[in-house]
């Protein structure tokens, strides 16, 4: 196997194979990219087993063969090696090493069979649709915070997916939760995706996509299966096992009748969130909100620092229900804010029931938030 490939190119594909393989990992063949010539095209593989990231790029001078070698030691070389370099890899079969040389640099590598190499390309994905870039960067960033972290709700470690109606309207939804808060972000069904069920796809393949498709402008081409699903962006092919649980009845915790609405300024408020919450070095110290007509006053207060309080009037804020004292998590509150764009409406029944908070000028995001005792 042999091949030329210009630093740049053979850069970018190794940083997006190699995200993937685990740092840690007790099977050594994970943590080698599987590196493939055939007829004039230069294939890169890595997985970890639930992970799989193939990336096709422009090689010249090929020799077809396929070796392996340790993808985070060959990317750093790569990276290492001065802009504008032509980089050339060269194996000879077996257990010879892997030659790499540029300009006057030259290293070598120590290889592993390629049969060991595992393949995650088995199966079809029988439902196929495609969703611009623009609108998958907004399912991601608007649900990704609201995953749960807490292993032993596997089933909650990632982001729901599926077809559903709202208002007679078919949307393809995302969804979230870890119990405190809910993130819940719709838009609009694509050609086929009708039949498509419901999946939950894991953080860490979340994570992998969304750096992806981070500077993509196209459509991005999506298959599924029950148990696996791929995502295509441009010259790299992502495939992933998907969570193997079932996602709770998250509508029954969405509240319909939550009638006194807040709506404020949403640089105004997450301002004042900031400024009270700053008295108490405590990630969970919640924040207090006592509602008035028009009036908002945040407050906060810590054993060992002191209170802080914050008041909004009608310039900022529009309330006109019953007054109302209700508390919640600092960053909970900063989490959902940052995912709005226009102005922030709440939704309130009580001071100890669920919240909505929704971007008053769309309604494709709905967030529900828990609150706390204060």
């Amino acid at each position: 196997m042999r091949f030329k490939a210009d630093r740049a190119t053979l850069l970018k594909a190794l940083g997006h194979v190699q995200s993937v393989v685990e740092k840690r990992n007790t099977i050594p063949i994970l943590a080698n990219v599987m590196i493939t010539v055939r007829d004039g095209h230069l294939t890169l593989t890595a997985t970890d087993m639930e992970i799989a990231v193939v990336e096709e790029l422009v090689a010249t001078e090929t020799d077809s063969g396929a070796c392996t070698a340790p993808a985070a030691t060959l990317y750093e070389i790569v990276r290492k090696l001065p802009e504008g370099a032509e980089v050339e890899l060269e194996h000879s079969g077996g257990d010879a090493q892997l030659t790499l040389r540029a300009g006057r640099y030259a290293t070598s590598l120590v290889v592993l069979p390629t049969e060991d190499f595992p393949s995650m390309t088995a199966g079809t994905l029988p439902h196929k649709f495609a969703l611009p870039a623009l609108a998958l960067r907004g399912l991601i960033d608007r649900t990704r915070f609201a995953i749960s972290t807490e292993e032993t709700r596997y089933y909650l470690n990632g982001i729901f997916v599926h077809a559903a109606e709202n208002e007679g309207t078919q949307v393809l939804r995302a969804v979230a939760t870890d119990g405190h808060r809910l993130a819940r972000v719709e838009e609009p069904l694509p050609e086929g995706a009708a039949g498509i069920p419901g999946v939950i796809v894991p953080r860490k393949t979340i994570a992998e996509v969304r750096k992806l498709i981070e500077e993509v402008s196209g459509d991005i081409a999506i298959a599924l299966s029950d148990t696996r699903i791929q995502f295509e962006v441009e010259t790299v092919t992502l495939t992933s096992k998907l969570i193997d649980g079932t996602f709770p009845e998250y509508e029954r915790v969405i509240p319909h009748d939550n009638d006194k609405v807040l709506r404020v300024g949403k640089k105004d408020f997450a301002d004042a969130v900031a400024r009270v919450s700053a008295i108490s070095t405590e990630r969970s110290r919640p924040v207090k909100l006592s509602l008035a007509r028009d009036l908002l006053v945040l407050s906060a207060s810590s054993p060992e620092q002191g209170t802080a309080t914050e008041e909004l009037d009608a310039d900022h804020v529009k309330y006109d229900a019953s007054p109302l004292e209700i508390g919640f998590q600092a960053r909970y509150l900063n989490d959902i804010t940052d995912q709005i764009a226009g102005d922030v409406e709440f939704l309130f029944s009580d001071g100890a029931a669920p919240t909505i908070v929704r971007d008053a000028a769309d309604t494709s995001a709905l967030y529900v938030l828990m609150p706390m005792r204060v």
